[in-house]
């Protein structure tokens, strides 16, 4: 029985194409800049997203952190969401290695964070406070894409005051395919954009920061201080590259099938349907049944992320076609007619 993995989409294994493509990549030391196939992912990367240079590294983690401690010094700040990944999910790394003060703002139910909160908390210039330097956006934000509308006026506030703007785009190509626009009409808004080659457009590893060259010059000095230089990368690269020629288009069908999945498991009496983005669907169980739940979908090959929650996210990915969503709703279905 093939194994159903529904935690996240980061699960995703290569292809056999895309290991084709590795075993074929031609390579060279990246700590020198002599890796032909990272220079073309990353200049390739750029290109894409209207930006002047680009970095790969291995996570997207450290993209983030790279990220912001080019923007700022020690002693600033950045404002981020409070459920925001770069804020609540990647260590405090900004903190405990920049140096850099987080100042989280609660988001709205649709990812954004709202203007006029985050102007409440801009520090005034004044020797007591940190320095207001960056606001950091995510999209998708769980899922969600967030308006172009609202990156406009995000994009306006930052300019008026003066801050660069950071936005982790983990799933950037997501959100670009759910609202039908080249990756780039999302990416001018910012300053820097991090984006994930391991989450939905399936490599096995690799993020890449891109922004102007001055900020990459500072972020590539940074990865080495972070113990991010590596030498022959190209392996990794070409995954990237084939990524990126392959499974942009098809990320549409992660979010058809996510919606199938919401649709079909709105109608089990048992579960609470509380949303379907993008790739993404959340649902709530009794608490009581979780751990049954999750012996009950593990016997049928289906696993899923149970927490201390009865929410449960559901991620769709390249690795789950038709055949592998229909027995997903069988095997919820079968648990909940138990009673």
């Amino acid at each position: 029985m093939n194994l159903i993995d529904l935690r996240s989409d980061t699960v995703t294994r290569p292809t056999q194409a895309m290991r084709e493509a590795m075993v074929a990549a031609e390579v060279g030391d990246d700590v020198y800049g002599e890796d032909p196939t990272v220079n073309a992912l990353q200049q390739r990367i750029a290109d894409d997203l209207g930006m002047e240079s680009a970095l790969f590294v291995p996570t997207g983690t450290q993209s983030n952190l790279l990220a912001l401690m080019a923007h700022c010094e020690r002693g600033d700040e950045y404002l981020v969401g409070a459920d925001a990944h770069t804020y609540k999910f990647e260590g405090g790394g900004a903190a405990v290695l920049g140096s850099i003060q987080p100042q989280p703002i609660p988001h709205d139910a649709d990812g954004t964070l709202p203007l006029d909160k985050l102007a409440a908390a801009i520090k005034p210039i004044d020797p007591h406070f940190a320095r207001t330097r960056v606001l950091a956006l995510e999209n998708t934000w769980h899922g969600r894409v967030l308006p172009l509308e609202y990156l406009r006026a995000a994009n306006a506030f930052a300019r008026e005051r003066g801050l660069g703007i950071h936005l982790d785009g983990a799933r950037l190509f997501n959100a670009a395919v759910a609202s039908n626009v080249p990756a780039r009409e999302i990416a001018q808004y910012f300053d820097s954009v991090s984006v994930c080659l391991s989450k939905g457009l399936g490599a096995p590893i690799g993020s890449l920061l891109v922004g102007s060259t001055e900020l990459i010059d500072k972020a590539r000095r940074w990865r080495k201080v972070a113990g991010g230089g590596w030498r022959q990368a190209g392996i990794l690269a070409a995954a990237g590259q084939y990524a990126l020629d392959h499974h942009v288009a098809r990320l549409a069908d992660d979010h058809h099938r996510a919606a199938y999945l919401a649709g079909r498991l709105r109608e089990i009496a048992g579960i609470d349907l509380l949303g379907q983005y993008t790739n993404m669907v959340f649902i709530d169980v009794p608490a009581d049944r979780l751990r049954d739940l999750d012996v009950h979908l593990r016997a049928a090959g289906i696993r899923i992320s149970i927490g201390y929650l009865p929410t449960l996210r559901l991620v769709t990915h390249l690795d789950i076609d038709d055949a592998g969503v229909a027995r997903v709703v069988e095997a919820f279905s079968a648990f909940f007619a138990r009673g």
